[in-house]
């Protein structure tokens, strides 16, 4: 089979591996789509990773942690899977039996490995999964929608759950890559008015139509002022930053209201804030945006299928596995949004 390896310094090997076979509790997956992420670029790059332990270093593994295919094979033990079966693959591998384990949160566990990282992605022909982290994908959902519902939806849905995001409630969403578009389409899904922040203007017209209700273009203007201006004052009572950029994470914490909440779901080593001002004498909420339980996918199914969620305009581009070292190398130079290796 076909399979993608990353052995830094923004080289792609695109090379020939042995089919894997599923071991007890395992599913062998024949990949359908698999998604590119921002956090790949650790991996291309050489120099860090957001995620994994000593083996996602090493270049040997294969990347994609939003991959969807077919069930082709299932090895022993596994119920609930079969052959043939459209799945999404859940990116976290927990222990299974720890406190955060059983809650459904596997990406808590102290033993945990994320797949693409620690273990082999869904950049290839096959990749390989626990049964337990095959989620059953909706008939009326593509493979590739199925890929994006995993990291960006289920992340948005879990985390605006959290920050009590419903019909009547006001939201900002600053950075509008990928993230941030889903978070727009999200929030507009559950019923908010959304405002979208960002500096260029294809992501703001992608946000229009994704839902926002107004954009504001903050390479021209103050966003706090352009949103307080939007909402009569008051600010908004939910502010997610989709950048991890410190100048829009403060200006998520300047311009929600007062006891309102706020998501940070950029990924981001270090911001300078004002706690005091910003958050203790607002009564603020303050959260991380991370993955979602893994009892959340019924629930996040719903909401794509049942407001007919248009998930595919997320993808700006897509390639063929053999065109990996263009994908990548686009994506990196940010020539890309949300770009997908496909084999529909």
């Amino acid at each position: 089979m076909r399979a993608v390896q990353l052995p830094g310094d923004r080289k792609v090997e695109v090379v020939d591996r042995d089919t894997p076979q599923p071991g007890p509790g395992e599913v062998l997956v024949r990949t359908r789509a698999s998604a590119i992420c921002r956090s790949d670029m650790g991996l291309y790059i050489g120099n860090s990773t957001i995620v994994g332990g000593e083996d996602a270093g090493t270049g040997q593994i294969v990347p994609g942690h939003e991959p969807a295919g077919e069930v082709a094979a299932v090895g022993a033990g596994v119920q609930g899977v079969a052959v043939g079966d459209r799945v999404a693959g859940y990116l976290p591998i927990g222990c299974g039996h720890c406190e955060h384990c059983t809650a459904g949160y596997l990406m808590l566990c102290a033993q945990w490995k994320c797949v693409g990282f620690d273990v082999d992605g869904g950049d290839a022909d096959y990749h390989l999964l626990p049964a337990r982290n095959c989620l059953p994908l909706p008939d009326e959902v593509s493979f590739t929608a199925g890929a994006l519902m995993t990291d960006m939806v289920g992340s948005q849905h879990h985390t605006q759950k959290v920050l009590g995001v419903r019909g009547g409630k006001t939201v900002a969403v600053f950075g509008l890559g990928p993230m941030g578009a889903a978070a727009v389409m999200v929030a507009k899904a559950f019923g908010a008015r959304v405002v979208a922040v960002d500096i260029l203007p294809e992501r703001l017209e992608l946000a229009r139509e994704l839902g926002a209700e107004a954009v504001v273009n903050s390479k021209e203007q103050d966003p706090v002022q352009a949103i307080r201006s939007t909402f009569s004052g008051r600010g908004v009572d939910v502010a997610i930053d989709c950048s991890g950029a410190p100048a829009a994470q403060n200006a998520a914490l300047d311009i929600a209201a007062k006891r309102g909440a706020v998501a940070f779901v950029g990924e981001s080593r270090s911001t300078e804030i004002n706690p005091s001002d910003q958050i203790i004498r607002k009564l603020l909420t303050v959260t991380g945006g991370w993955y979602f339980p893994l009892y959340e996918w019924a629930e996040i199914s719903r909401l794509v299928v049942e407001n007919a969620l248009p998930v595919e305009k997320l993808v700006s581009h897509r390639f063929s596995i053999e065109d990996a070292e263009k994908a990548f190398g686009m994506f990196d130079r940010r020539e890309t949004e949300k770009a997908v290796f496909t084999w529909e």
